[in-house]
């Protein structure tokens, strides 16, 4: 349930669930490590799509209502609309092992109007590897997982953090640019969605 609900949104410790409760297999044996695996990559998976869900049904409104006063103008929320179109996928399979990225990456992607096929795939092999591999890890290494998940969360995240920095320097420069492609591609999309609308209508 932790995990399912920190992927829905909430700050709360689902990793450090996890490896505890490998680690508690792994020393007692009074629990089986496959049913951990099970419970985490689904709870990962469920929770990622209610998330999904949410901000797919009010995530867009909100930022349209409360963005402007962070600076996310219209055509820049059509701009991340278009972004989460184009590489999305990347950005939910990568935040599922980021703590900050893993709590809002579903509902920006719902917001975003990522595709939910897209979505639902990568989202399912950020789970499992996530969850799966974290769960399985903390099983075969013992306490020593302890010991190489802080490092190896803080390689990741700087990695993340440089991948980000270079991102945003590269939206900056090209902003205008790309927001010019976002536009014209959601008035295709909405020419396209009036005609297939028409088309239904007349048949």
């Amino acid at each position: 349930m932790v995990v399912m609900f920190e992927s829905m949104g909430l700050p709360l410790p689902a990793e450090s669930i996890i490896i505890g409760s490998s680690l508690y297999a792994a020393s007692t044996h009074h629990m089986e490590i496959r049913w951990i695996v099970v419970a985490a990559v689904t709870g990962a998976i469920m929770g990622d799509n209610f998330g999904y869900l949410i901000g797919r049904a009010v995530g867009y409104r909100l930022l349209q209502h409360y963005g402007k006063k962070v600076g996310l103008t219209e055509d820049r929320l059509t701009l991340g609309r278009y972004l989460f179109k184009r590489h999305g996928g990347l950005v939910v399979f990568v935040g599922r092992f980021v703590a900050v990225l893993r709590v809002f990456v579903a509902l920006l992607a719902g917001a975003n109007r990522m595709p939910w096929g897209s979505f639902l795939w990568h989202n399912a092999l950020g789970g499992i590897a996530w969850a799966g591999g974290y769960a399985i890890g903390a099983y075969l290494l013992g306490h020593e997982i302890l010991r190489l998940s802080g490092p190896l969360a803080i390689g990741v995240g700087t990695i993340v953090t440089i991948a980000l920095g270079i991102a945003l320097v590269f939206l900056k420069r090209n902003e205008k640019r790309l927001t010019e492609e976002a536009l014209r591609d959601a008035e295709q999309e909405e020419h396209g969605g009036g005609w297939n609308r028409r088309k239904k209508a007349s048949s």
